[in-house]
């Protein structure tokens, strides 16, 4: 009887331990996945926090590269730009990008209202990454309409492309859309962000047509120079700094932190190589190493790089900083070449680029690295290059289409240009009333 009571006993006294023990286990577990959640949470937030103070540069390099007379225009388009991005956003972009719905458009979340999480962090968090990324690309494209743009037509456009254009092409290939399922890539945005902000400003700046006296009679450009460079100095190296938020923080994760740590030396080299192959082909086109011409090459290959970068080798992306150089060059003299006037090089460093980088994915990305296909000189062939032109190319061409409609409506309705004395007195004065150097503006009459 004794003997049978303690058997009893010492059963339930295992069986006790054995429950604790594993609810411990259990109550671990959960308390490692909350602290590694805590930790992607810090890092995407971080890394949107460097998104975010990219604004500053684009303002930067943008009103370096223009006339002291429109400087205080330049600057208030950035900053609102990033506050209506951030409330088109809010009410209508997320939905439309990373809702539930169809491969075209996302159709649910609304004002966030039953919205999800595209990743493993709080929603909040994941939205003021994307919200930080959708006003890069709404405030690309005030460079090259720059000193010749109404300021009312201006926050109208940053409005719908912040609600509307730019969530559609996101929602078709980071929401799950036609795109996504046919394995497109763009870790970062290269197409996302950079070709959609490019593209639009090749459209609103043909639309404008060209500044006054930006071109002589017989169609040959006159430089009209930046007022600050090393304002616009100040601001590459904004962009560049972070620009290490907006590649390596899209892993939306720690991990063991390889993959972020081989994104940001991508990212890094990248730049360095195309601000040395601008440098080198404007010298010699040009016979002088024009400062801003670097400049707008380490912009290139920072763009250039950004769709790829998690997918390649560090010397390939040494390789697509050098062609990203050269390409932003023979953009402007392109452009200059058929009459369009783009102030600050945005078409150029961010359009083309922006397509080189998402084909340069196709060329170069690795099956290893976490591509669907390898690319064509990993002997991958061109499936993944073809895909990536398809992507592209359609963007583009929904990009064309839209905003060329909507500047059109906005020409027709309220008048996209400024008068022409407006615009030689310049903006500051004309649309805002101030001065951004008081005591110091010079006022041109012809």
């Amino acid at each position: 009887m004794k003997t049978g009571l303690l058997k009893i006993a010492v059963a339930t006294v295992v069986f006790l331990l054995f429950m604790s023990c594993s609810s411990m286990l259990h109550a671990g577990d959960e308390t490692s996945h909350a602290s590694a959640v805590g930790v992607d949470t810090l890092w995407v937030l971080i890394a949107a926090f460097l998104v975010f103070f990219m604004q500053a540069g684009f303002g930067m390099v943008e009103a370096g590269f223009i006339r002291a007379k429109n400087t205080c225009n330049i600057l208030t388009k950035n900053f609102l730009d990033f506050c209506m991005a951030s409330i088109g956003f809010f009410m209508f972009g997320y939905a439309i990008m990373f809702g539930a719905g169809n491969g075209f458009i996302g159709l649910k979340g609304w004002f966030l209202i039953g919205a999800e999480s595209g990743a493993d962090v709080p929603i909040s968090a994941f939205w003021l990454f994307q919200a930080a990324f959708c006003g890069a690309a709404a405030t690309i494209v005030a460079g090259g309409m720059a000193e010749r743009m109404k300021f009312s037509a201006y926050l109208i456009y940053s409005f719908l492309i912040s609600a509307f254009i730019y969530p559609v092409i996101g929602h078709w290939i980071w929401g799950g859309g036609w795109l996504a399922k046919l394995n497109f890539t763009d870790f970062a945005g290269s197409t996302v962000v950079h070709a959609v902000g490019g593209f639009a400003a090749l459209v609103g700046t043909i639309l404008l047509k060209p500044r006054i006296g930006k071109f002589k009679q017989d169609g040959s450009p006159n430089a009209i120079a930046g007022h600050n460079i090393p304002l616009a100095s100040l601001g590459v190296f904004i962009l560049w700094f972070g620009w290490f938020g907006f590649n390596p923080g899209s892993t939306l994760s720690v991990g063991d932190g390889n993959l972020i740590a081989r994104i940001a030396i991508n990212t890094n080299l990248a730049a360095a190589a195309g601000g040395i192959a601008a440098m080198i082909t404007v010298w010699r086109m040009f016979g002088k190493p024009d400062l801003s011409m670097a400049m707008n090459g380490a912009l290139a290959g920072l763009v250039a790089i950004t769709a790829p970068c998690a997918f390649v080798e560090p010397w390939a992306a040494v390789l697509i900083g050098v062609v990203g150089g050269v390409l932003v060059i023979a953009g402007v003299v392109l452009l200059d070449r058929f009459g369009v006037d783009d102030p600050v090089g945005a078409v150029p460093v961010h359009g083309l680029n922006g397509i080189w980088g998402t084909l340069a994915l196709g060329l170069f990305g690795q099956k290893t690295l976490g591509l669907a296909n390898n690319g064509l000189f990993y002997g991958g062939g061109f499936t993944q290059f073809l895909i990536q032109g398809l992507g592209v190319c359609s963007v583009i061409l929904f990009v064309i289409l839209s905003m060329g409609l909507i500047f059109k409506i906005i020409d027709i309705t309220i008048g996209l240009r400024v008068s022409r004395d407006e615009e030689l007195k310049g903006l500051d004065i004309g649309e805002h009333g101030m001065e951004s150097y008081s005591g110091f503006q010079i006022f041109l009459t012809e």
